[in-house]
């Protein structure tokens, strides 16, 4: 923009963008820190917006703030909640400390829309200021924390859900691939049989233990310290402002919130914050732990484990023709680490809070919206385009079960332990299978080895073939 108006405010004059529905503060923001051009997460902008439609209702209801001020404040915001005006939430994720200018440029936003449904010009605060009106009873140090909670709920509660579409799609597998006997892997060497459907079925637990420990962490975003104003106090604010607030909340958003117990810890600690954020490392821990899994048993195809296939979604080299790479579990590594990293970031964020007042609230903010985001989409894409085409090769995976050393392990109840790393040992320096030795060597009958290494009997709680055993003393 080439065309200015002048705005005022504590520091001076200041020119605004004459097209631009942020104000001087957000104005000076722009100027001081142009850092990296990334924006507050759209559902960031919709927490505070939320935030200041219900302030303005409750100060409404309470004879504190003119019908036809809260009404424009309020349509004001529902055309941000519905989409429009994002592009003038103009702030770095980078700024001023607690989130000063992020919550000015709301302020600012919603008086000049409110302005201009009243019949005014943007800039003329005398009709809906940015501060005596909308940021009424309300200060950064409440009102950032509280956005950071809502837009982590609605963000929380999404990324929730897809974990468990993908342990579903585990779920699922396990159930395919049931009566798929093959070798486990221990120290990635060979190990007991196992059937890959209780691999997937592990993995499918797993999600599930992730998602309820995230769900258990986001019920703690719940309580609100909205009301505290700059340091826990309330001043400012309505004696009947806290409750009221957070019903109008509770009723705007559809969450179920609450009052805080204490005001002052919910300006000094970011421990909710974290909590969650914790969660979603756990999370990424473990989702990378499978990723990584699932390439292992999709080495090859021709040199590697190869007992499972991803689907191709797209040619793996530049060079090598026909290459397929398993791209969507690289991908989703990838992701994982970057929680892993933004968890660091926010657990210093959350040390360095000092005093009555953590002010590194932005970057919390930010890292924990964008954690949830990628984290969500991640899961998402990894679920429909590589877990739901997984395919296994059955005759390779009884291949590994019938040439595993891991099978000598049967043996331990007919022949001691001893005996039986003896027959392992001729496994690897013949290379014969341990059904062949234990034939040669008439440990067992055909019949009785048959019954011993059933698939069920080998991969479930018990002894092997307990009743050949019993019946021979």
């Amino acid at each position: 923009m080439t065309e200015f108006r002048i705005e005022k405010d504590t520091l001076g004059e200041m020119k605004v963008p004459a097209g631009a529905y942020y104000g001087p503060q957000a104005a000076r923001a722009v100027e001081n820190f142009p850092i990296s051009g990334y924006r507050a997460h759209p559902e960031f902008i919709r927490a505070m917006v939320f935030i200041k439609k219900a302030a303005a209702l409750v100060h409404q209801d309470l004879g504190l703030l003119p019908a036809e001020t809260a009404g424009a404040i309020a349509k004001a915001a529902d055309e941000i909640l519905d989409g429009k005006l994002h592009e003038w939430f103009v702030v770095d994720v980078y700024q001023a400390g607690a989130g000063t200018s992020f919550n000015m440029n709301t302020n600012e936003v919603l008086a000049n829309r409110a302005i201009e449904l009243l019949g005014g010009k943007r800039g003329e605060y005398k009709k809906v200021h940015p501060n005596d009106h909308v940021n009424m009873a309300q200060s950064t140090n409440d009102s950032i924390p509280t956005a950071i909670r809502l837009s982590t709920i609605a963000l929380g509660r999404k990324l929730a859900r897809s974990l468990a579409g993908l342990e579903a799609a585990f779920a699922g597998k396990a159930i395919e691939f049931d009566d798929i006997v093959k070798s486990a892997r221990t120290h990635l060497q060979d190990a007991v049989p196992i059937r890959l459907g209780q691999e997937f079925g592990g993995w499918a637990a797993t999600l599930k233990t992730v998602r309820v420990r995230l769900e258990q962490a986001l019920d703690g975003l719940h309580r609100l310290g909205l009301g505290a104003t700059a340091a826990g106090t309330g001043l400012n604010a309505h004696p009947e402002y806290r409750a009221r607030v957070a019903a109008k909340l509770s009723e705007l958003t559809g969450f179920q919130l609450r009052t805080a117990e204490d005001y002052f810890e919910m300006t000094q600690s970011m421990a909710d914050m974290l909590a969650v954020s914790a969660a979603l490392r756990g999370a990424a821990v473990e989702l990378a732990r499978i990723s990584h899994d699932l390439r292992l048993l999709a080495t090859g195809p021709m040199t590697g484990f190869d007992e499972i296939r991803m689907p191709a979604v797209q040619p793996g080299s530049s060079i090598m023709p026909g290459k397929v790479n398993p791209v969507m579990a690289e991908m989703l590594s990838m992701v994982c680490f970057q929680v892993i990293g933004l968890d660091t970031a926010i657990s210093y964020s959350t040390y360095a809070g000092n005093l009555d007042l953590n002010v590194m609230m932005p970057l919390i903010a930010y890292d924990l919206n964008h954690g949830c985001t990628i984290l969500a989409n991640a899961v998402d894409v990894f679920g429909e385009k590589c877990v739901k085409g997984i395919t296994a090769d059955r005759d390779r995976c009884r291949r590994y079960f019938e040439t595993s050393v891991g099978l000598a392990t049967v043996l331990n109840a007919f022949i001691g332990y001893e005996a039986a790393a003896e027959v392992a040992k001729e496994c690897v320096r013949t290379g014969k299978s341990m059904p062949e030795i234990v034939l040669e060597r008439k440990i067992l009958s055909k019949e009785d080895l048959d019954r011993v290494l059933e698939p069920r009997s080998v991969t479930e709680p018990g002894i092997p073939g307990g009743k050949i055993l019993s019946a021979g003393g």
